[in-house]
């Protein structure tokens, strides 16, 4: 390699090994209740401090006929064409748990941030935020409950 290649790739590390060390990733538990039903739709994201839609985080549910029914994220990210890109999976079934881990900018802890879920099972109702938790250090790894379907969120900061 010449000096010249070597000490471009040189400073492009050195450039982007500081974004890096800015993001952090969080792992959050959601545990169901056992509400004797289908397996749940849920809609993990994030709102920023006004309240307004910033990103999925995760959708639980593989066909999106039924995303209308997660009202809060659906009607806040439907301008969002990236809403889905690599964070779908199955629903999940009563008692069960679901953990999402996603990178978060350091930036957005204890900056007014929430984690937001909605949920929705079939033949039953609709919970649009059914969970709020504010993003920030005092809440990381305390369980929070939800109001009808999720027994318990959590998250973790590393």
């Amino acid at each position: 390699m010449s000096r010249q290649l070597l000490s471009t790739v040189a400073a492009a590390c050195a450039l982007a090994l500081p974004a890096a060390a800015q993001s952090r990733p969080v792992t959050i538990t959601a545990t169901l209740k056992n509400y004797g039903g289908n397996g749940a739709y849920l809609a993990v994201y994030l709102t920023d401090a006004k309240g307004a839609y910033a990103r999925t985080l995760w959708v639980a549910g593989g066909k999106a006929k039924y995303y209308k029914n997660l009202a809060d994220w659906n009607r806040q990210s439907a301008g969002d064409s990236k809403r889905l890109q690599g964070v779908t999976g199955a629903s999940v079934g009563q008692g069960r748990t679901l953990k999402v881990t996603a990178d978060l900018a350091d930036a957005l802890i204890d900056a007014g941030y929430e984690i937001r879920v909605d949920a929705a099972v079939e033949d039953m109702r609709d919970s649009p935020a059914e969970i709020r938790v504010p993003l920030n250090a005092a809440n990381a790894g305390k369980p929070q409950a939800g109001k009808q379907y999720i027994e318990s969120l959590s998250f973790q900061l590393p």
